[in-house]
């Protein structure tokens, strides 16, 4: 066993070493050059190893694991269109361990997704989400009249925390209890700031306190869904039409049997880490350029007075509401250009491959992140501008723009985000205008950009 394991050792550092493979650093052992990620943030270590590596693709080392990082437009439509063939799906350990159940660590990404994406696709788009716009256009109302009217200042970032999950929790889990609503968000917070940490399990460690919270959140699920189960057993389907009840009823192509219920809240916990974290930073920072952007703010006021005008008082919006809201939108998407709230996602390559004259050895990651096209001068002229007009027409060009990534494994939930994020804009422009309590706060990058003080705003309500 001995000479069969070193002859093997030998023979895939004989084939490495007759490779060319991309230029880069893997860093120090274990960390790699993880530190060096965090403490420079994802868009400045990117653009760094972009300028003194290559700006096609880079070697480096993240999350304990050897990686290429496939840099610009061309890298990402490599990504996106060679899933399966070159590349399959990978989560971080970090990721697996916390938010996952024992049992599953060790299964791939696509033995975890008992779901196929295709329902989470159907159940996700535009037609199957109609029925939520009012409901979210109640619960933005109600949360703006209770949490930010009878203040002259909000913190923007927790308010929208709490608002996003709350909306989470009613629209898949048909949850309204604030106590039940609690006990599930309490823990994210300890998830969310290690869910890209390095996997040591020390005390007082990022990874330590996200499996600690890990950990709470699925039995807190568990609850829920086998309170679910015992509702739909005593009423067959008549319980709710919530994004829970269709996955307790939804059969695994796999084995045409019923999802158990651990795969249930695997797939249950991924839409509510959405909620809490990427889809709050989302809206966070639209707010942020509305109350930093008078000129910004005046058109998106403008186009949402228009709608609101042509509803009866009371009225609640819907999908035409929604479709008129093309401006709007395209403040949001500059936003998520200027700062987007999800950096990348990552691939495990199944076989070696050829690119940009480099081998990528089988076993090594691939990192695709937004921080390679978004603000480079080559697609986004003044990249540092906020610039709506740039979605006009044919928009940009063909994988430079991808804060829901790309191809097959695009985002389900993108979507649901722009309801999200139309919705509320909607309801917060045309009561207050805004104004930033501190004008220059610094945004820092944990998973995604996070205002240092919450994002606090004047809160200015108009007139009329």
């Amino acid at each position: 066993i001995f000479f069969a394991s070193g002859f093997l050792i030998f023979r895939v550092k004989s084939r490495l070493s007759n490779s060319k493979l991309p230029p880069g650093s893997t860093g120090w052992p274990l960390v790699g050059e993880s530190i060096k990620f965090t403490m420079l943030g994802p868009e400045n270590y990117i653009k760094d190893r972009m300028n003194k590596c290559s700006p096609e693709v880079f070697r480096t080392s993240l999350l304990g694991e050897t990686m290429a990082v496939l840099c610009g437009p061309v890298g990402n439509k490599f990504t996106f269109t060679n899933e399966n063939k070159f590349l399959t799906s990978w989560l971080p350990l970090s990721m697996k361990k916390a938010l996952l159940f024992p049992s599953f660590v060790d299964n791939t990404k696509e033995d975890i997704a008992a779901l196929k994406r295709n329902f989470m696709h159907e159940i996700l788009k535009p037609e199957a989400l109609r029925q939520y716009i009012p409901v979210m256009d109640s619960m933005a109302r109600k949360h703006i009249e209770l949490e930010w009217t009878p203040n002259q200042e909000i913190k923007v970032f927790p308010s929208l925390k709490k608002y996003t999950f709350d909306l989470a929790c009613r629209l898949f889990m048909s949850i309204e209890d604030p106590e039940s609503i609690q006990k599930l968000f309490h823990p994210f917070h300890l998830v969310t700031s290690g869910l890209f940490s390095v996997p040591i399990n020390l005390p007082g460690t990022a990874f330590s306190r996200a499996i600690k919270g890990g950990k709470m959140i699925r039995e807190e699920l568990l609850a829920v869904i086998r309170k679910r189960d015992r509702e739909l057993s005593a009423n067959g389907d008549l319980g709710a039409k919530d994004l829970l009840s269709r996955m307790m009823m939804a059969v695994d192509h796999r084995n045409d049997k019923l999802m158990n219920e651990m795969e249930i809240s695997n797939n249950i916990i991924g839409s509510l880490i959405a909620s809490y974290d990427t889809t709050s930073t989302a809206v966070t920072m639209v707010l942020n350029y509305l109350a930093e952007l008078p000129h910004i703010y005046d058109g998106v006021l403008k186009e949402q007075t228009d709608i609101a005008k042509s509803k009866a008082p009371g009225e609640l919006l819907t999908w035409e509401d929604i479709v008129k809201m093309k401006y709007s939108w395209n403040v949001a998407r500059e936003a998520l250009r200027l700062a987007p709230p999800a950096q990348g996602a990552f691939r495990e390559v199944v076989t070696d491959f050829s690119y940009a004259g480099f081998t990528i050895p089988k076993g090594w990651k691939t990192f695709w992140t937004v921080h390679t096209t978004h603000k480079n001068p080559m697609y986004f002229p003044h990249p540092e501008k906020f610039d709506p007009s740039r979605f006009e027409g044919s928009g940009p060009a063909p994988y430079t723009f991808i804060p829901f990534g790309g191809g097959p494994r695009m985002c389900p939930g993108k979507e649901y985000a722009r309801l999200e994020i139309l919705v509320f804009m909607h309801n917060v422009v045309t009561k207050f205008k805004l104004e930033k309590a501190i004008p220059n706060e610094k945004i820092v990058y944990h998973a995604s950009p996070t205002p240092v003080h919450g994002l606090p705003v004047r809160l200015i309500p108009h007139e009329n």
